[in-house]
């Protein structure tokens, strides 16, 4: 997709463009990592996947030869060890034997089976939290890389910053996008008033129906330092913004603490306090409207080991299993002890947007 056009100027001018640039991903690079990504976007979406699945099935066996012979004759590999290891894991389970998303909603929560986003490789998501901000790191993982650049979706200008969308290599989402401002900067992934307000604007302006923007924090499930956004759609709104819960001015409790706010400066104020406090965070951000979600850090004890990697959208109510029997197996209060376990340990106090 060219700078030349806005990428959330309409929703179908979206949807088209984000399928016609997989297509053209899969079509120009042949190697493992653009095969990861175009097939676990294929796989999350229905219409994706009936367009895709043939290319997908030839090019998987086009690379599973090469890599066999590569093997085989003892050459070195020049794909990524990451990528390596999916597609390995991948080819044992065998093309034929994945299965597209499947989803259900328990009570207010919607539940994900999505078997492929279980080989993602961890990252800093699973890592120690000392503090909100850490340097940069210029020798680490960010989205600067040459080897990243095949993967943008788009680059240009959004709200009167430079900015660059990616595909999310392992969505959990629809036409989900790694949204990266100012990539050049080399901001670490803490979120300053200039960077909040500009998330803010392009939520405003969009035009698409249902576009969020989600974050986290360091601590909470951001699995990379460096400044950036989960751009997506929704068809319907999160659980975290039904009607129904007191922050969106319900009767029903959220099971964790959770502030609405229609203001962004009042959405600061409790911004920075929790800044001041080194209190992890996850956001999502919609049309004139921010959820915040203060909780515990990804690695506090009083987690379980199968939560510790949740991040926005767990804490917004869509949880992603990676087995059958968890997926058959979760029901809406098991889930909701999960959420619980994550309320941070001092008293946030009354915020009101």
């Amino acid at each position: 997709m060219t700078a030349s056009l806005h990428p959330f100027a309409s929703a179908p001018a979206l949807e088209m463009a984000f399928a016609n640039s997989l297509n053209a991903m899969l079509e120009n690079h042949r190697g493992l990592g653009v095969y990861i990504l175009v097939l676990a976007n294929a796989v999350y979406d229905t219409g994706l996947w009936a367009q895709f699945a043939p290319a997908l099935a030839a090019r998987h066996t086009e690379l599973a030869d090469a890599l066999t012979a590569a093997l085989r004759e003892g050459r070195s590999l020049s794909e990524p060890d990451d990528d390596i290891l999916v597609f390995l894991k991948l080819h044992a389970i065998g093309f034929a034997h994945l299965q597209t998303l499947q989803s259900r909603r328990a009570e207010h929560w919607d539940m994900q089976f999505n078997p492929l986003r279980a080989l993602r490789p961890p990252r800093t998501s699973g890592l120690r939290f000392n503090s909100l901000l850490c340097p940069f790191d210029p020798a680490g993982f960010h989205f600067n890389r040459p080897f990243l650049a095949k993967e943008i979706f788009w680059e240009g200008e959004l709200a009167g910053k430079s900015a660059r969308i990616l595909y999310n290599k392992f969505p959990f989402a629809r036409l989900h996008g790694l949204l990266v401002p100012d990539p050049l900067r080399q901001l670490p992934q803490h979120l300053s008033p200039e960077w909040h307000r500009w998330a803010w604007e392009l939520c405003e302006q969009a035009n698409v129906p249902g576009l969020c923007l989600g974050y986290n924090s360091y601590g909470a499930g951001a699995s990379v330092n460096h400044l950036h956004f989960q751009s997506f759609v929704q068809t319907r709104p999160l659980p975290v913004q039904a009607a129904c819960f007191i922050h969106n001015g319900g009767n029903e409790r959220y099971p964790l603490p959770c502030y609405r706010f229609t203001d962004p400066k009042a959405a600061w104020v409790q911004l920075d306090h929790l800044h001041r406090h080194n209190t992890p965070y996850n956001l999502i951000y919609s049309q004139a409207c921010l959820h915040l979600i203060p909780r515990a850090p990804q690695d506090s004890p009083q987690l379980k080991a199968q939560s510790r990697g949740y991040g926005w959208s767990e804490m917004a109510g869509v949880v992603t299993l990676f087995s059958r029997e968890a997926f058959d197996a979760m029901t809406a209060a098991t889930f909701e002890a999960e959420l619980a376990d994550f309320a941070p340990e001092f008293n946030q106090g009354a915020a009101k947007g």
